[in-house]
C-alpha cells in the first residue's frame, strides 16, 4: 500500500507511488511537456528537486505535475484556516415573553432582542402557555405581533408565531440593510 494524501476529498498518488505506464506532464511553472514514462517523469522532477503528483487519475493517460508537494499541502491549510476565520457563526438566542406582559417589559425584552439581532444573531421568541390561557391563544399571538412592531425596523420574521403544545415559537433573523 502507499501513502495517499487528500487534496480536495480525492487520493493524490505522489513520486514513486505512481505505478503507470505513462503519464502527461506538466512542469512545475505550468507549460505542458508532453506524455512521457512514469520513470522518466519522476527522473525529472527528482532533478528540480521538486515532487510528482498525479493530479488527474481518471484522465487517459493521468496527468502528474511537477511541484513541491508539502509547500502546496502548507498553503492548501492556510487557506482553509482563512476561510474559517472569515466564517460567522450564527447563534439562536432564546427570550421568553408573557402572554400577561406589560408594555415596559415588553419593551426591554424587544431591547435584548435588537441587541442580538444587530450583532448578527437569530432569535427565537417563545411564549409559554398555563392553565386557562391555553383558551385565549390568540392573546399569545397579539403579544408576539406587538413584539414584531417593536423588533420589525432590524427584524425579519423567519417563522411566523406557530402553536407548539402549550407553547407559541416565533423566529426572528437580522434584516439584510443591517
Amino acid at each position: 500500500m502507499g501513502r495517499y494524501t487528500t487534496i480536495s476529498k480525492e487520493q493524490v498518488q505522489i513520486n514513486e507511488e505512481i505505478r503507470d505506464k505513462e503519464v502527461r506532464l506538466i512542469g512545475s511553472d505550468g507549460e505542458q511537456l508532453g506524455i512521457v514514462s512514469s520513470q522518466e517523469a519522476l527522473r525529472i522532477a527528482e532533478e528540480h528537486d521538486l515532487d510528482l503528483v498525479k493530479i488527474a487519475a481518471n484522465a487517459n493517460p493521468p496527468v502528474c505535475k511537477i511541484m513541491d508537494y508539502g509547500k502546496y499541502k502548507f498553503e492548501q491549510l492556510k487557506k482553509q484556516k482563512e476561510a474559517k476565520k472569515n466564517q460567522k457563526v450564527v447563534e439562536l438566542k432564546e427570550i421568553w415573553l408573557s402572554m400577561t406582559i406589560d408594555v415596559g417589559d415588553l419593551n426591554v425584552k424587544a431591547r435584548q432582542a435588537q441587541k442580538f439581532l444587530l450583532s448578527g444573531n437569530k432569535v427565537k421568541v417563545s411564549i409559554k402557555m398555563r392553565g386557562r390561557q391555553n383558551a385565549h391563544s390568540s392573546l399569545g399571538v397579539d403579544v408576539m405581533n406587538r413584539f414584531f412592531e417593536i423588533v420589525g425596523d432590524v427584524a425579519v420574521m423567519e417563522k411566523r408565531p406557530l402553536f407548539e403544545g402549550r407553547n407559541i415559537l416565533m423566529i426572528l433573523a437580522p434584516s439584510k440593510s443591517n
